[in-house]
């Protein structure tokens, strides 16, 4: 029995993805050719605003005109089309989403064509492929009178695709298009699913027996698939998904069957507990796809359920936002990830760059890494590896690294002692536990301070001398010695220094360019100025003006840091106080009754010495100086940078003089003399 197919609908933006070229381009033929023999094709419908445009007219436009740069557009229309619905029934993209999976699932697992099929006969082979309707039956039979012809389509879609496996994937790349929020929130970048892949592959290399894979998160498939997609054919694996029920985690056994995965269920209970028994790899992603609202506290039970099963032949790699994982947390959620650290099975806690989430770019995630626990060794003495790549693309060099580094960590002293770590640093769990701020800041132990110091002083004693030597008159340079060996004051974020209220965050004043005046008036502080402090034309504003144009605006006070993110990070002190600072350019004004240990200059510094991706301001780590060496230190650099303006001054005169010269010799107008000739007459003439 033969079924019809419906008719295909595309938007403008579908066509230039079939057509492989820019959506303007489409719209750009659509104009030029209204007039010709040869006319884009009308739209067939209109869609909550939207125009639809017939598939088939339009392949057809396409081969005719020879339009676009796919010339297999006809054959790969299904791929970017969808399906029109009658105007009698209402249109439901996910239950037309659900039930195309659910037949390409079983186009797979039946091996044959659908499409001359009645509904009855695809109800009963979905009956025998899932009797216990765990993940296809319920999405099918919901389809009604439409499934014989979305069989059809999905039979079309497949073929388009090259195969039920690349059509699903097509699918569920439209997901931000199809309005599926809990599958498009939590998606990951291709970077981001090869770095777990590749770690939880690498850590699964290390154990004995068949490889096992273990996703406890309700619809998490992600990450698995990308463990088949890079290593599936080379060795044989077993995956095992959560039990849950909805839409997400049926979808996620659609997946995982549709690839021809040898996959099984895990039971999961009430409370999210669970038990795996003998060697395997837990893959993770919070929040997961059938609870994309998990909170912190969710994110760090779901992870303690992994733990609480966990023994010393499992490894787990979890991937979930850097405030959760990493980033200062208070009150109960702190007591709750400290537990997670005692446990001892956090062997790595990294912090990764912004823009691995697709519909989050700015936010920042972090890998927990979960392996032995060491029982034998004392909890004073056990350690984790840390490392921040916040501002580190995840290059294919540095995931490489990273992964070699995660992989040491899971061994003993020995292994470790052994590997030259690039990225990571150990650090004694005891020190996270005490740690207030963020897990991949904390400090280690200096047991080289000694030494640095010493090195130090005796270079800063030789540059003093050297300076000193060529000096007219002695300049009161600072002396220096090495520090006594003593903790230090730890660095602090700007948001930890924000809260204590050390620091006070101003924003920049949004200036009309026309009120700039390039001759008097008082300074402005912008991008230009902190990005070339002594070669930027200066700017200035009159105060009048400025009053009369932004009465809310504020002048700053001496001792202010103007700060930038873009570019790249840059910033000045402004020890003179009274400029106006312009939006993006921006103030961090230190409290001077508490400055908490900071120093203007020493803030400077450190945001002028981070990377340039770095432009998370609120994360920045800024150093604090011990109270007894506040005013020492102002005072030195006081002299220091008294110093290099004299020197700027003698360089901008040497560089004149040799420009006159240049130029008046060159040109005719100076002549050169020895210096140490007479020029008077001889003795003994008139």
């Amino acid at each position: 029995m033969e079924t019809s197919t419906p008719a295909l609908r595309m938007t403008l933006s579908d066509v230039a993805a079939l057509a492989k070229v820019q959506r303007p381009v489409v719209s750009m033929w659509r104009k030029r050719s209204s007039g010709g023999p040869l006319p884009f094709p009308a739209a067939a419908e209109r869609v909550n605003g939207i125009e639809m445009f017939d598939a088939g007219h339009v392949t057809a436009w396409l081969q005719a005109t020879g339009r676009g740069n796919n010339p297999e557009a006809r054959n790969d229309v299904a791929v970017f089309a969808t399906l029109a619905q009658p105007r009698t029934e209402p249109r439901d993209s996910r239950l037309t989403f659900h039930g195309l999976t659910s037949l390409l699932t079983l186009k797979v697992i039946t091996g044959h064509a659908l499409a001359n099929s009645t509904a009855a006969e695809l109800l009963d082979a979905a009956d025998e492929a899932d009797p216990d309707d765990v993940f296809l039956y319920t999405e099918l039979e919901a389809l009604g009178s439409a499934l014989p012809g979305l069989a059809g389509f999905a039979d079309k879609l497949a073929d388009s695709a090259y195969s039920a496996p690349a059509a699903f994937e097509k699918l569920l790349a439209h997901r931000f298009k199809e309005g599926l929020r809990e599958q498009s929130d939590t998606a990951m970048t291709e970077a981001a699913l090869t770095l777990v892949g590749a770690a939880a592959m690498e850590l699964a290399s290390t154990l004995d027996g068949r490889l096992l894979f273990v996703d406890s998160t309700p619809g998490g498939s992600d990450a698995m698939l990308s463990i088949v997609e890079q290593y599936g054919e080379s060795r044989p694996m077993t995956l095992l998904a959560a039990d849950h029920n909805g839409n997400a985690s049926r979808l996620a056994r659609r997946r995982l069957a549709v690839h021809g995965t040898d996959n099984g269920p895990v039971k999961i209970d009430a409370h999210g507990a669970f038990a795996v028994n003998g060697p395997a790899v837990h893959v993770a992603q919070y929040p997961a796809p059938g609870n994309s609202a998990l909170d912190t506290r969710g994110v760090l039970t779901a992870v303690e359920n992994i733990v609480l099963q966990m023994d010393d032949s499992q490894r787990a790699v979890v991937i979930a936002p850097a405030r959760v994982l990493c980033d200062a947390l208070a009150g109960e959620q702190g007591n709750l990830r400290s537990d997670l650290l005692r446990s001892g099975r956090v062997r790595a806690i990294v912090r990764l760059p912004a823009g691995l989430l697709r519909a989050k770019p700015r936010e920042q995630q972090a890998l927990w890494v979960l392996g032995p626990s060491f029982a034998d060794v004392p909890i004073a003495e056990r350690w984790t590896m840390v490392a921040d790549l916040g501002t580190t693309p995840l290059s294919l060099d540095v995931s490489q690294d990273l992964i070699s580094d995660i992989v040491a960590s899971m061994g003993d002293r020995a292994t470790i002692r052994a590997h030259s770590f690039r990225f990571a640093r150990l650090v004694h769990t005891r020190v996270l536990l005490a740690a207030k701020g963020s897990l991949v800041s904390v400090p280690t132990a200096g047991s080289t301070t000694a030494a640095r110091g010493a090195e130090a002083a005796l270079r800063v004693d030789e540059l003093v001398r050297l300076l000193s030597s060529g000096a007219s008159e002695r300049s009161v340079l600072p002396a220096v010695q090495p520090a006594p060996a003593a903790p230090g004051t730890a660095s602090a974020t700007v948001q930890e220094l924000l809260s204590t209220g050390a620091l006070k965050y101003l924003k920049g004043n949004r200036i009309n360019e026309t009120h700039l005046d390039w001759r008097t008036g008082t300074r402005v502080l912008g991008s230009a100025e902190l990005l070339q402090p002594h070669t930027a034309a200066q700017r200035f504003i009159t105060l009048l003006d400025f009053a009369a144009n932004y009465p809310a605006g504020r002048l700053t006070e001496p001792g202010d840091v103007v700060f930038c993110t873009s570019p790249r990070p840059a910033a000045m002190v402004d020890t003179e106080g009274g400029a106006v600072v312009i939006f993006p350019a921006r103030v961090l004004r230190i409290d001077q009754g508490d400055p908490g240990g900071l120093v203007p200059d020493v803030v400077a510094a450190d945001i002028n010495g981070l990377k340039p991706a770095d432009k998370t301001w609120r994360n920045w780590r800024l150093r604090r100086t011990p109270e007894a060496q506040r005013n020492p230190l102002n005072d030195a650099l006081k002299t220091l940078q008294h110093e290099q303006a004299e020197a700027r001054q003698r360089l901008e005169r040497l560089e004149e003089l040799a420009t006159l010269i240049t130029d008046g010799v060159a040109g005719g107008s100076l002549t050169l003399t020895d210096p140490f000739s007479h020029a008077g007459p001889e003795e003994g003439t008139s």
